[in-house]
């Protein structure tokens, strides 16, 4: 009976693993911060601060670049070229980013992810911001 309880939970964790990496299709994979310091250790993605500059200014992640979400399309031709490398987006609290991970990928971007409970998550892991 053992068998087939275990086969039962590991086919249940197997689809809700599913269900986070695609976050639902929309807005794409939300990443725990440890998965993004994983992401940032393995991979060097381009970071992106969704956040106004007021906010960026107070602390954000190393190597993270700001561009506002409300100008992410008009500002799109900076990081155009880096459209194939993994894209990590994150603003405060983890809603705007999933929004902003959904217009990178219609704007072609193959690979992003959005810090799930933003900023502050990050924070609250104990995971170092900049003011740099």
């Amino acid at each position: 009976g053992h068998v087939a309880l275990f086969a039962a939970l590991f086919i249940a964790s197997a689809l809700l693993i599913a269900n986070e990496v695609h976050g639902n299709m929309r807005g794409g994979a939300r990443l725990t911060p440890s998965d993004a310091v994983r992401l940032i250790n393995d991979e060097s993605p381009l970071i992106i601060d969704v956040r106004n500059a007021a906010d960026f200014k107070r602390g954000h992640l190393l190597e993270s670049r700001n561009i506002p979400f409300t100008k992410l399309a008009d500002r799109s031709k900076e990081i155009e070229k880096l459209k194939t490398k993994p894209t990590l987006v994150y603003c405060a609290m983890g809603s705007t980013s999933a929004q902003a991970a959904e217009q990178l990928r219609k704007l072609g971007f193959t690979s992003v992810f959005a810090l799930k409970g933003g900023i502050s998550n990050w924070e609250a892991a104990g995971l170092p911001v900049t003011t740099k």
